[in-house]
């Protein structure tokens, strides 16, 4: 019998519709409606002056990074009409809002009144003022000062029966030299329980890398884009997603690299776009992008890369020495022979049924490969949030290393970050299984020894509240609740702990699902001006291609009493530690470039840090793969043998994947349509193959509910909308956060722990009440 659970108020979007209006499926992505879209939110939000100062320095030199996806800007010279796409633009909208919360707010609205809003609605109230407090029992948050704040911090920390019963959350808005301060602070406080957004996205990414080739990040620079003959995109809409990414996707396709696009919807930005800073783009000329579009099943990767290598494997039996690069495979890997007896073992005909797509198709795949080695390969969540991902990951890195496409220009593995500075994050050690090469480099340079223990990753961390074992939760940007899977179950996890704190620019649904304390610190966006004992400061990011560059902002704080992320991490450092610091936390909130010559005495790749985030366009990390360099134990790139195992799929069950609308980055929610997709003013939908819809009496327009079974547990996700769309039978596809409740808590990748948030087993009902009375 399924287990009852009871809603937690608030947890969830409540359930009501805004009113859908469905229109044409777009294949073009971008144009002038794009500009258009970006450019109102921009307006409505910040004003004409203030807004136009902050997008003419938006991505540029001397300026700030885009808070929003990872993808690098040109080294040399950069659009002076706008480096920066729709989406950077509402980013920037949502950042810069003239819009602020104080004290007359939060006394105004209770948290259950806010938590009765939708995400959409709880963003657009705008900046936090100062910082607020939620005493134990109160509805109210009130003001508090920021003494009184890192106070009841330290002595709900200091309290602890053991560090180990706090966890510390970072999000991949966070800068290097915030992330930096963060990780050595909870490692002098005594854990190594630093889980961060890169758990949710890109883990399965950096497992697969680091075990096959030596380094979890990708190899490629946006350079290579202008030499390669193939580019495969897989599990990534661009388009919506990664927007830049379009412009040196179309630079590739007119110097005569073939596109292969592989995903099981049809997106606008793998189809085709308008470059709206060109005269073609505006008369929506030369749009196509993809040549080669293979619409995928949920989880078909994996059986399709492995089809494309066996036909590869053919073509080289029956042309030696013309096909593959045995050369580079003899050199430079290990497995080879394994892999391939392995592949041979295969049947194409049941891998192609496997993926879902024809075998002619495929075979059109692999004679594309045949004889090209300048082969790109870019892929996204899509793929990382699966069971299977890591060594679906790992399918790709064969079909490189078969081509010898790794270590040369124009090839190599692009995984596409999400968050502005994730990957950064992770190089400054926010890592919750850190490698001893860090704690020792730390222990050296600092005089204290970091705790060696594995720390708990995102599931592992709400498991721990959820039991009671973690106490405190502290988060350092993002918007936890809306992010992870369960939400019933991580919303209990919250409420388990005794303190909940965020540092945030704007208010978000954590901040309204709490511990029995909670507080929420207001930091400084990118877009902000950053003065430190009268000297203008800057920090500094690291994009998906290596890439470190500094980022200064250039507006005016809505208010005073904001603080930066670093000087936040520094006096809290300090309120906590007190004595018996060996850090000088006094130091780094004289002047940032005392935090990075810490980060270059301690991290791999910085020599010269202050001078060289000083150059224009920042400079390179270094990258072993770019020079066919491999840290693995026997110094070779490794082939992986996979064995695929279908999803066991039971009568009257289908498989749903979570995706964002356009109108959206990662939880923030910039406005409720679904442009390319022709969705307009509704995120309460699911999208739906016609068979299936068929099958089960439902039309367009249908009300359902939404049913998950995993480990017996009845998770329920109710009153959606079915709209009809070119999926794969069999396939559907959500809105996250909406939906993030059926993810199940035990359900993640092999190895990297992930959320299979990209294929979930659900039940699709017929709704009994549509009147959508609760919220």
């Amino acid at each position: 019998m399924a287990e009852e659970r009871p809603l937690v108020p608030g947890a969830e979007n409540p359930e009501r519709f805004t009113g859908l209006e469905l229109g044409p499926v777009r294949t073009v992505a971008a144009g002038l409606p794009g500009v258009v879209a970006g450019f109102k939110q921009v307006l409505s939000e910040v004003g004409l002056v203030r807004g136009l100062k902050a997008l003419n320095e938006l991505n540029q030199h001397g300026g700030f990074d885009c808070p929003g996806c990872a993808w690098p800007d040109p080294d040399d010279e950069r659009s002076g009409i706008a480096e920066y796409c729709e989406n950077g633009a509402k980013a920037i909208a949502e950042e810069a809002t003239a819009k602020k919360l104080d004290a007359d707010f939060f006394a105004c609205h209770s948290v259950y009144e806010l938590a009765c809003l939708t995400d959409f609605e709880i963003g657009r109230k705008g900046r936090v003022a100062a910082p607020m407090y939620l005493p134990a029992g109160a509805d109210h948050y009130r003001q508090i000062s920021w003494e009184d704040a890192f106070s009841i911090i330290a002595s709900r920390l200091n309290e602890l029966a053991s560090p180990d019963e706090a966890v510390f959350y970072t999000s991949g808005r966070t800068s290097n030299e915030a992330a930096f301060l963060y990780q050595l602070f909870v490692r002098e406080y005594g854990t190594n329980n630093l889980p961060d957004c890169s758990n949710l996205c890109h883990e399965s990414s950096g497992v697969a890398l680091g075990e096959s080739l030596g380094i979890g990040k990708g190899s490629v620079t946006l350079d290579d884009f202008e030499e390669a003959e193939v580019i495969i995109i897989l599990g990534q809409n661009p388009g919506t997603n990664h927007p830049r990414m379009l412009t040196s996707l179309q630079k590739a396709k007119r110097r005569g690299a073939v596109i292969i696009s592989v995903n099981p919807l049809p997106e606008a930005g793998l189809m085709g776009f308008d470059n709206p800073q060109q005269l073609k783009g505006i008369l929506h000329l030369d749009s196509s992008l993809t040549d080669i579009f293979l619409q995928v099943k949920l989880n078909g990767d994996m059986p399709l890369l492995q089809a494309i290598g066996k036909l590869l494997l053919e073509e080289e039996s029956l042309a030696p020495g013309t096909v593959l690069d045995i050369p580079f495979i003899e050199q430079h890997t290990s497995g080879f022979e394994a892999w391939k007896k392995h592949l041979e073992g295969l049947s194409l005909d049941e891998l192609a049924a496997y993926a879902g797509i024809d075998p002619a198709q495929i075979k059109e795949v692999a004679s594309v490969l045949k004889h090209k080695s300048r082969i790109i390969a870019c892929w996204a969540m899509g793929l990382t949030q699966h069971k299977n991902a890591v060594d679906t990951i790992k399918e790709i890195v064969n079909l490189l290393l078969v081509k010898g496409s790794i270590g040369k220009k124009g090839a190599g593995t692009c995984p596409v970050r999400g968050h502005s500075n994730v990957q950064g994050d992770r190089t400054m050690g926010i890592y919750e299984r850190p490698p001893e090469s860090l704690l020792a480099a730390i222990e050296k340079q600092f005089g204290f020894s970091p705790p060696r223990h594995h720390g708990y990753n995102v599931v592992e961390s709400i498991k721990a509240m959820h039991a009671g074992k973690a106490k405190v939760f502290f988060a350092l940007g993002g918007n936890f609740l809306s992010a992870t899977p369960d939400t019933r179950y991580t919303a209990a996890a919250l409420q388990q702990c005794r303190l909940t704190v965020h540092v945030s620019t704007k208010l978000n649904r954590s901040h309204l699902v709490h511990g029995q304390e909670a507080l929420i610190l207001p930091c400084l966006g990118r877009s902000d001006r950053d003065i430190l004992n009268g000297n203008e400061q800057f920090v500094s990011c690291e994009n998906s291609m290596g890439v470190v560059q500094a980022s200064g902002g250039v507006l005016k704080p809505v208010s005073a009493d904001l603080l930066s992320e670093p000087v936040i991490v520094c006096r809290l450092a300090k309120t906590v530690l007190g004595n018996n610091t060996k850090v000088n936390w006094d130091r780094y909130m004289e002047h940032y470039d005392f935090i990075r010559e810490d980060i270059e005495k301690t991290i791999p790749g910085f020599a010269d840090y202050n001078k060289r985030v000083r150059l224009r366009g920042g400079f390179y990390l270094p990258n072993a793969n770019r020079q066919l360099k491999f840290d693995t134990a026997n110094q070779k790139a490794g082939f992986n043998i996979a064995r695929f195992e279908p999803v066991l799929v039971k009568d009257g069950e289908l498989m749903m994947m979570t995706i964002r609308s356009h109108d959206q980055f990662n939880t923030t929610i910039y406005g409720l349509d679904d442009r390319y997709r022709g969705i307009r003013n509704e995120r309460r939908v699911i999208l739906m193959n016609q068979r299936d819809m068929y099958d089960r009496g439902l039309e367009n327009g249908t009300v359902v509910d939404l049913y998950n079974d995993h480990d017996g547990i009845e998770r329920v996700a109710r009153h959606f909308i079915v709209v009809p769309y070119p999926i794969p039978a069999g396939c559907t596809a959500t809105y996250f956060p909406e939906t993030n409740v059926l993810v199940p808590i035990g359900s993640v990748a092999e190895k990297s722990h992930t959320p299979t948030s990209k294929l979930v087993l659900i039940r699709v009902m017929i709704a009994n009440d549509t009147r959508l009375t609760r919220v």
